[in-house]
């Protein structure tokens, strides 16, 4: 029985240490434990796997992926960040700069600002050299490809401000450029295609330029489709990541001071105290809470009462959107490329000639 519970240890949980981490290779191949089927099964994978909603915020989403290896997960995540197509600034057409900042610099600043536009109402420009030069050619963007924006805004004086006032906000108009300044200019017959588009940067503050009377800025931007391994302007996420779900066990019992300090060495709400007959006792309450900072290895009365480890097919998935697209949009438009990566592999499979 113990040399069952050591094997079972082995196959599902990675083993924080002291001094080092225990378990962290999958070894669960076929025929690697005797009695153990590990042979991959459709029906088996479908009944242990499951994805659980946990929080779900306007521009955040965190959920449970169990059942998967981290070579799953882990495409997952990266598919997240670069491989969701979005819209963002790709070519500036500088008319007029006169501000202190670079047109090189303005252009990237711009190319930076994340963009309201549904990717997925948009063909990528030039669908065929796409894959080999992305975004190389010269030609003028059409209305079934791309956005066309204005930035035009000039820095004046303003003749009402108290002679004595030193406060830029007072003396100046439009000394902050702002990409709310920037402004939807359709090409074609967008109109027609997107009557109840608001097109638009995602956050109106951003600040782009600071001007004074006589600067201006007189640029014209176009925006196109494009994901994140082509450049990270057009990456859907300000964050994707991903960690396994932390597994706390109390060894043996932990009473009054010892639970007192035991609450101490994790992150709040992880041990709670229960006061049983008079006696401080410790339990886990959430080790979800936890970050592991392995902070009760210091203790020497401590140390030997707790086994830290984290299940290693429960994968905790927080996703936070740039703001372009709902984070639980973005989550289906990565199942959907996997998906097609899967299909697109089977397929080489299946051209391949048996010999």
């Amino acid at each position: 029985m113990a040399a069952k519970r050591g094997t079972d240890e082995m196959r599902d949980r990675v083993v924080l240490g002291e001094f080092g981490v225990r378990n962290v290779h999958t070894t669960d191949f076929p025929g690697n434990y005797p009695g153990y089927e590990d042979a991959w099964d459709r029906r088996r994978f479908e009944e242990a796997f499951r994805v659980d909603i946990i929080r779900e915020e306007e521009g955040a989403l965190e959920f449970d992926m169990v059942g998967i290896d981290a070579a799953i997960a882990n495409a997952f995540r990266r598919i997240l960040l670069a491989e969701v197509p979005t819209m963002a600034v790709e070519k500036v057409f500088v008319y007029n700069n006169t501000s202190i900042v670079q047109d090189e610099i303005l252009a990237h600043r711009l190319g930076l600002i994340p963009i309201r536009a549904d990717p997925r109402l948009f063909e990528y420009r030039n669908q065929e050299a796409h894959a080999i030069l992305p975004f190389s050619g010269d030609e003028e963007g059409t209305e079934i490809d791309t956005l066309q924006f204005q930035l035009k805004i000039k820095c004046s004086r303003n003749a009402q401000a108290a002679k004595e006032s030193s406060d830029p906000n007072e003396l100046y108009f439009n000394h902050k450029v702002y990409s709310k300044h920037m402004t939807w200019v359709p090409l074609g017959n967008q109109t027609d295609l997107f009557p109840d588009a608001d097109f638009r940067p995602v956050h109106d503050d951003i600040l782009i330029a600071l001007l004074r009377p006589g600067q201006e800025i007189d640029v014209l931007m176009h925006c196109v489709k494009g994901i994140g391994k082509d450049h990270a302007k057009f990456s859907p996420v300000a964050t994707a990541s991903y960690r396994l779900l932390p597994d706390i066990t109390l060894l043996q019992p932990v009473e009054d001071e010892a639970a007192e300090m035991l609450q101490k060495c994790f992150s709040p709400g992880v041990i709670e105290i229960q006061n049983i007959k008079g006696k401080k006792v410790a339990r886990v309450a959430n080790a979800r809470l936890d970050t592991f900072s392995r902070e009760v290895f210091r203790h020497e009365g401590l140390k030997n009462l707790v086994r830290l480890a984290r299940v290693r097919n429960h994968y905790i998935f927080s996703v936070e959107s740039t703001g372009i697209l709902p984070p639980d949009v973005l989550v289906s438009e990565a199942i959907k490329i996997l998906m097609g990566k899967c299909q697109r592999f089977l397929n080489e499979l299946d051209s391949v000639p048996m010999e």
